[in-house]
């Protein structure tokens, strides 16, 4: 079992949702990025998603976009962020998740990047551009190392296709709320506790919710019907506000808090 797998087991005995922030790693540089995660873990978020700068990325909106081109261009490097990971996953409790282009996981080989994500303190992955048909490798990969392998459910994806993609996954599924790209939105679809719920039906893995996710309000109702709710651009937008390093650690930890407070069931 993976420290996450160890983590919704707790929280489901509890009967309490989990809440997760996403931070780019290197954006604007990795000291920051240590403190920001040490800062989301002192606010009591559950989880923490770290996105390892990618060129082209898959499904990420203009807000993350830009914080990954941030990072590059401060010449961000994989071996760099592994090496601060290291450092955070020492005093911070909340199991770290890399959200990973397989293009990179891919040039480093998935077994060397899963061994060295694993060595660097990260206990889960999420590849969104994985297909299911390509997933067995790894999942058996990261089943040897004890790291759970996070895939994603699209409410485009068919409900056959839905089933295999929860047989390769562990740690939880990562379930998008609406069809496109990550960013804020003022409403969510009507129908997406409806989809959660059947889901759930088909799978004892635990179901998070993420994309779109920026209010605490949102995030309230979707406790009721989730197991872990992610937001990533209402924090990594503040990045990009120019304001003073202090301001932003200040800022992120309060709606870090605010959501882990509307969780609360």
């Amino acid at each position: 079992m993976s420290a996450i797998d160890h983590l919704f087991t707790e929280l489901r005995s509890a009967n309490q949702c989990a809440f997760m922030p996403f931070v780019t790693a290197g954006d604007p540089d990795l000291d920051f990025t240590a403190a920001l995660l040490q800062a989301c873990a002192e606010s009591g978020a559950h989880l923490c998603e770290v996105g390892i700068p990618y060129s082209d990325p898959i499904a990420d909106g203009p807000v993350i976009q830009a914080s990954y081109t941030r990072a590059l261009d401060q010449g961000t490097k994989l071996e760099q962020i592994f090496t601060t990971i290291k450092q955070v996953a020492q005093t911070v409790r909340p199991p770290l998740v890399s959200m990973v282009s397989f293009g990179i996981v891919r040039r480093v080989s998935p077994a060397r990047y899963v061994e060295q994500a694993k060595q660097a303190g990260f206990s889960g992955l999420i590849i969104p551009d994985l297909p299911v048909e390509e997933a067995s490798e790894m999942a058996a990969i990261c089943s040897e190392h004890d790291v759970s392998l996070i895939q994603l459910i699209a409410p485009t994806t068919s409900e056959s296709r839905a089933v295999e993609i929860a047989k390769t996954s562990s740690g939880f599924i990562y379930f998008v709320s609406v069809t496109g790209i990550t960013g804020e939105r003022r409403a969510l679809p009507d129908d997406l506790a409806s989809r959660i719920e059947w889901l759930k039906n088909h799978t004892d893995l635990p179901v998070c919710v993420g994309f779109g996710v920026s209010q605490p309000e949102q995030a309230a109702v979707l406790s009721q019907v989730a197991d872990g709710v992610i937001v990533g651009s209402a924090i990594v937008r503040k990045l990009g506000e120019g304001q003073a390093r202090e301001t932003i650690l200040a800022e992120v930890s309060d709606l870090v808090a605010s959501m882990v407070t509307a969780i609360q069931r």
